[in-house]
């Protein structure tokens, strides 16, 4: 499903009375803290990131080992298999593994894989060419008609090569009236770059990196694009999306509009400008992928709490099992092991399940609860995607999708993140829950990231689900984003203090009790595709 967004501004006012018409049940009191086994998580975060599930890759021994676990343990709590018979869900996924000795050239200059561009195929085929492709500026590759933006307007790229800026012109700006402003949009997100790109019947893109747009390092685009990537399949092998999914450093594409005779930095500023008209570059490019390509399954996992009077309607409890498995950096094998990305979420989700089913002996919940955690999420949402077109229950049924990346493994602090404004009425849950603790809810530092588009909630979101993101990469650790995120350093520590896990963990619990006890559907608040998707489904 693609997104197109009708041009909403933020209308503090309107979302506030449309919530305060919302009838919420009152929150329930949960023994949560005094249940929570901190050794047990412990013991899962520090088994599922340990050296041995060797970056719990998808395809991977990690991966067997990761859905063993993850299974035994939904079976030693009693939980029903999420998937008919089965707790394991099969993902098929097609491996592409492309010749990393791989030399970009645009007009003459050559470029080295890795350290100054990256480049990558979704489609299934042994050998992906750009043969003299002319080279095209089209600024930030954006077609959104409610924001009165079209970079491609009145231009014909087919099989042509362009070249993107990251984010939106909102955050370039900074003006809350172009786009929303500091907050990025999808049309921000790398996945829509490639996507639009596509339809517009480019054969390759490259993205222009830079940290503060991108939100994060050259070194996560290398790690999260290089060496074997994973794709879902579809009927005609993927042959619709763009041929190269690119990225290039910033001095590189200085380097390649100086050759054009153009000054980049002054072209990125016009961009940002309304009616910005796309400018060929007088360049072409030369690149050849040759891929290995492998066919093999991955799996999701879920688990079944049965609700006792409405079990048809499911609360759904997830986190990602995946990370990036082991990389090459310097010549050195390095795993990447991912402890707080994910594998303290999907220990969160474990200790939820077994609060629950403790519970479920004496106070059963009147709405079923899914617990889950998809596959290969760090490679665009695969697993996530999978399910919500295959869902083990249709997606009309299901309330809400909660959905942990990353906990705060800190001390506890006296607030709560929330992600996105004015978006559903998950957020007056939220808002109720955090009260219950006197905490406060603080919104999201960095707009400008855009998470609320990259993680597995969002593939649901797609479906008319409602879903909210519990996150704290980076937030109490400022050192995580610049020297851990998806880098051999995010480690288990013992010397956690986990204060943060509990305590989000018991507001999570609370918004469980509520949502699954109500029979209250949460509503989307501004119009989108979502909202759209879930009336279409009767959910008004």
């Amino acid at each position: 499903m693609i997104i197109t967004w009708e041009k909403v501004v933020k209308n503090i006012i309107l979302a506030t009375s449309l919530m305060a018409t919302i009838s919420l049940p009152v929150l329930a009191e949960t023994t949560f803290v005094q249940s929570l086994d901190l050794a047990q998580y412990r013991t899962d975060v520090k088994t599922l990131a340990s050296d041995a599930f060797g970056g719990r890759a998808p395809l991977s021994e990690g991966e067997n080992l990761t859905l063993d676990y993850l299974v035994k343990a939904f079976k030693d709590m009693g939980l029903k298999p999420g998937f008919g018979d089965s707790y394991l869900q099969a993902v098929p996924l097609a491996q592409i593994s492309a010749d990393q000795n791989m030399q970009l050239d645009i007009g003459g200059l050559k470029f080295a894989n890795g350290s100054e561009f990256t480049a990558r195929t979704q489609r299934i085929a042994e050998t992906v060419s750009l043969n003299k492709s002319d080279v095209v500026f089209v600024g930030y590759g954006i077609n959104a008609p409610e924001y009165g933006w079209n970079d491609y307007q009145g231009l014909d790229v087919k099989g042509k090569t362009v070249i993107v800026l990251v984010n939106d012109p909102g955050f370039a700006t900074q003006d809350p009236a172009v786009f929303k402003g500091n907050a990025m949009t999808y049309y921000g997100r790398w996945t829509y770059k490639y996507e639009e790109a596509a339809r517009q019947g480019a054969e390759a893109v490259f993205i222009v990196h830079e940290t503060a747009p991108a939100a994060y390092g050259w070194g996560v685009v290398q790690n999260s694009n290089t060496g074997t990537k994973f794709t879902l399949v579809d009927a005609n092998n993927n042959q619709g999306q763009v041929g190269v999914m690119g990225w290039i450093q910033h001095e590189t594409a200085q380097k390649i509009f100086t050759k054009a005779g153009l000054d980049f930095d002054t072209l990125k500023q016009q961009a940002a400008k309304p009616n910005f008209k796309a400018i060929p570059l007088k360049l072409s490019a030369q690149l050849t992928l040759n891929n290995k390509i492998e066919r093999a399954e991955s799996h999701n996992v879920a688990a079944l709490l049965p609700g006792k009077t409405r079990p048809d309607e499911v609360v759904m409890m997830h986190a990602h099992w995946d990370h990036l498995g082991t990389v090459i950096e310097d010549g050195k094998s390095e795993i990447l092991n991912g402890a707080v990305d994910n594998a303290s979420g999907v220990a969160g989700v474990l200790a939820l399940a077994r609060y629950f089913k403790q519970q479920a002996k004496t106070a059963p919940l009147d709405r079923s609860v899914l617990f889950s955690a998809f596959t290969a999420e760090e490679t665009g949402l695969i697993g996530a995607q999978h399910f919500a077109q295959h869902p083990s229950v249709p997606t009309k049924n299901i309330v809400a999708f909660l959905n942990i990346d990353g906990m705060n493994v800190n001390k506890g602090v006296d607030y709560i993140l929330r992600y996105g404004e004015g978006v559903s009425e998950l957020e007056q849950y939220l808002d109720n829950a955090a009260k219950a603790q006197e905490r406060s809810v603080k919104a999201d530092p960095r707009p400008q990231n855009g998470l609320m588009f990259r993680s597995d909630h969002f593939a649901l979101a797609q479906q008319g689900v409602p879903g909210l993101l519990f996150m704290s990469l980076g937030d109490t650790d400022p050192d995580y984003i610049a020297h851990k995120y998806h880098k051999p350093a995010d480690d288990y520590d013992p010397s956690w203090n986990l204060g943060g896990v509990s305590q989000d963990l018991d507001l999570i619990a609370s918004m469980i009790t509520s949502l699954a006890n109500s029979t209250d559907w949460p509503h989307w608040l501004e119009s989108s595709d979502f909202k759209a998707k879930r009336e279409q489904d009767g959910r008004k």
